[in-house]
């Protein structure tokens, strides 16, 4: 039995059902692998999913495609690699609370945002208020990472990034602005990944098994609804119980793509996304898009 330890970006959610359900049909054991799921409350979110697979504490990880990009590039660069994609579009969004009368990116000028303090966030976000013809004069703020939509929904602060499929099923109500339909060819979003150490250490033929026994959880998620929530459900925190799985997952099949295609990353959003960092100064080194890929 090959043990495996998988990195959560967040605590249990909609973006992880596959995984869990993975876990618990037997998908995983079936390929004669035993998966340790590591929720980032272990330790508070000290850790981000790919410190930990620096650190050798995780083997695969979830983050975003940005992520990537962050560790090969940063002083002391650390290699990570897209194993496959949870969705086939960006899910997420930036989201404001709808009592301050704004309509559009450019009204959050000189309104607050609370970060989660990943290295191009904040770039992005300010270049959205650009793209709508702000100045990009925002207030930003950085809580404890586990603590950055608490801070939204008790009004502390008017914005943050957040799922649609989860914080946006719990908040409705909130005002969405979409990345791409401000000019901002946001990629994937989030990603499994693992390490180049991992990776050079590691059988192929092992990783494809992982790869292939986490795609079956997700497709079982496309076709049994209900089976797959009762699933998942076992897994939430007391503090997300409120949210509608239901609502949560069928949201997220819209996204999820075709069956037979789950999971497969088009280079292409890789390599847009990549080109428009680079051009707007978000990252100042140029990067292949095929060189981010399992």
């Amino acid at each position: 039995m090959k043990k495996y330890n998988l990195a959560l970006d967040w605590t249990p959610n909609i973006n992880h059902i596959g995984i869990f359900i993975a876990q618990e049909m037997g998908f995983l054991r079936q390929r004669d692998i035993e998966l340790n799921i590591i929720s980032p409350v272990v330790d508070n979110y000290v850790y981000s999913p790919a410190k930990k697979l620096e650190l050798g504490i995780a083997d695969f990880a979830l983050c975003p495609t940005e992520t990537i990009i962050s560790y090969r590039t940063k002083e002391v660069p650390y290699n990570l690699y897209a194993l496959l994609t949870i969705f086939k579009e960006d899910v997420s969004a930036i989201a404001v609370r709808n009592n301050l009368n704004i309509t559009r990116p450019k009204d959050l000028d000189g309104k607050s945002y609370a970060s989660y303090g990943a290295r191009y966030e904040d770039l992005i976000v300010k270049q959205l208020i650009k793209n709508d013809g702000g100045s990009g004069k925002i207030k930003i703020f950085y809580p404890e990472r586990l603590g950055v939509w608490n801070t939204v929904l008790n009004d502390k602060y008017d914005s943050t990034w957040i799922f649609m499929n989860w914080e946006g099923i719990q908040r409705p109500d909130l005002v969405l602005f979409k990345l791409k339909n401000y000019d901002i060819p946001y990629s994937y979003s989030p990603l499994i990944v693992s390490s180049e150490d991992f990776i050079q250490k590691t059988d192929k033929n092992d990783i494809h098994s992982f790869i292939d026994a986490i795609k079956e959880g997700y497709k079982y998620s496309m076709k049994f609804t209900s089976e797959s929530i009762k699933i998942l459900e076992k897994y939430i925190p007391k503090s997300d119980s409120e949210i509608d799985l239901l609502k949560a997952l069928e949201f997220s099949q819209k996204y999820f793509g075709e069956e037979k295609n789950f999971g497969v990353i088009d280079i292409d959003l890789f390599t847009n996304f990549l080109e428009w960092a680079y051009k707007n100064n978000i990252e100042k080194k140029t990067i292949k898009a095929e060189d981010l890929l399992f």
